[in-house]
């Protein structure tokens, strides 16, 4: 079984001073953290590889030390058995279904940010997973981030967790 803890949108420094307490704790156990994109300080991603290893693609707040840290813009990687592919920006949540199947095609699972809007939906044997933002919430009543198991090539669970 992979634990799999997700985030995205932690806007270092602004909102992310040092990893919060509950984020912490989520992240305690976890076999591979996924942080989809707007870190803007590669400390961030340094905090969180103290828990466990860290994928990462570039955010569009994201600069030179993000990418030299190891983000691309996208990445598809097997976790387990099952395909995931990563990306910033889904665009707009119109279409956005079709679009990612189009972009990646073998996904099983695409997980994305920049919208700071917690959302998992399925069609199709593909699903889209954005774990909001943990310290950046907008206008959602809480930060949240994301868990996933996975056990056996499958994707078994996939939960936005509240932190604030």
């Amino acid at each position: 079984m992979l634990r799999v803890a997700v985030l995205a949108d932690t806007h270092a420094p602004r909102f992310w001073k040092v990893i919060p307490p509950a984020v912490a704790e989520q992240l305690a156990g976890v076999d591979l953290i996924l942080h989809a994109g707007d870190v803007c300080t590669p400390g961030v991603l340094d905090e969180l590889a103290a828990f466990a290893p860290v994928h990462v693609v570039l955010g569009n707040n994201d600069g030179p030390e993000v990418a030299a840290w190891g983000a691309p813009e996208t990445l598809e990687l097997d976790l387990g058995g099952v395909r995931v592919a990563m990306i910033h920006i889904s665009g707009d949540k119109v279409g956005r279904t079709a679009r990612m199947r189009r972009r990646f095609p073998d996904a099983d699972l695409v997980v994305f940010g920049h919208s700071h809007i917690p959302w998992d939906t399925e069609q199709d044997g593909q699903r889209l997973f954005n774990p909001g933002s943990p310290t950046d919430k907008r206008r959602q009543p809480h930060g949240t981030m994301g868990q996933l198991v996975i056990d056996d090539g499958a994707l078994v669970s996939a939960e936005i967790v509240a932190v604030t």
